[in-house]
């Protein structure tokens, strides 16, 4: 799985966007792992349509504490890819390093199931079956008596 991620902020009280794109690679796609969900240390904010946030209000308040946080997950395999933007919070630092912190959590929670799915061996297996012996010895008599039976013409 690889995950990559920007974050973009416009100069001004604008708030960042952050964007990512987790891929899943073949072999992860071929295992048919599921999808993982991760509630993540990444807040929510609120009215997160709005591209600013002017200094005291929302995120900037100084009593402001997140009590929503966004959920992330690994795509599902037969998708392959998924992609997404949040909207965070400003902050006057611009560090924001609960997003690596989340995709690292989701990322080693997510190996755990690919090792799992891993350690399930492939099975080929084949059989056969043919009469058993005691039904051929049944057959077997009842036939032979029927030819000589036939050969002698009765």
């Amino acid at each position: 799985m690889k995950i990559t991620w920007n974050i973009k902020k416009k100069r001004g009280n604008h708030r960042p966007l952050l964007t990512y794109l987790i891929e899943l690679e073949k072999f992860e796609q071929e295992l048919a792992v599921p999808s993982i969900n991760l509630r993540s240390s990444i807040p929510k904010i609120s009215n997160p349509t709005a591209t600013h946030c002017l200094p005291g209000e929302h995120e900037r308040h100084p009593a402001w504490q997140p009590s929503e946080f966004h959920m992330i997950c690994v795509p599902y395999f037969k998708d392959g890819s998924r992609s997404e933007s949040i909207r965070l919070p400003f902050r006057e630092s611009g560090e924001y390093p609960e997003i690596e912190a989340s995709f690292t959590e989701l990322r080693n929670r997510y190996e755990e199931v690919v090792k799992n799915a891993y350690a399930q061996e492939p099975i080929q297996d084949h059989g056969r079956l043919d009469i058993s012996k005691e039904t051929k010895k049944v057959i077997a008599a009842s036939l032979t008596a029927k030819k000589m039976l036939n050969f002698c013409n009765v």
